[in-house]
């Protein structure tokens, strides 16, 4: 028996409801699959769930990474499903999911300027 058949294939990606410790009536949790916020209707993670989400995982930055990987992943299979020819693109679902976390690095190195000014 190969490795491959013992080992249980994954699960799915993380569940949507996070952030847990909110307070109002309205979380700003995603509504699926069009991926806008329950409380204010943006584009989700909107500003208020990105504000969450980062005091949730202020101790964690790996797992807020690896739980915003996990939702961009979601959010692109169901968009694409939802309008798979005028979707966003993936570089879009990228900017809003993931470039907002921890651990960014810009696109292209800085030149260092010699002197300090």
């Amino acid at each position: 028996m190969t490795l491959s058949t013992q080992i249980h294939p994954p699960k799915a990606g993380p569940a949507a409801n996070l952030p847990r410790s909110q307070a109002g009536p309205t979380p700003h949790t995603p509504l699926r699959p069009m991926w806008c916020c329950r409380a204010d209707g943006q584009h989700w993670p909107c500003g208020d769930a990105r504000l969450r989400l980062k005091a949730e995982f202020g101790d964690n930055p790996i797992g807020l990474a690896i739980f915003l990987v996990g939702m961009y992943y979601e959010a692109t299979k169901d968009l694409y499903h939802l309008n798979p020819h005028d979707g966003p693109s993936p570089t879009d679902l990228f900017q809003r999911f993931v470039a907002w976390g921890p651990y960014r690095k810009p696109a292209v190195d800085l030149p260092t300027t010699a002197g300090g000014s």
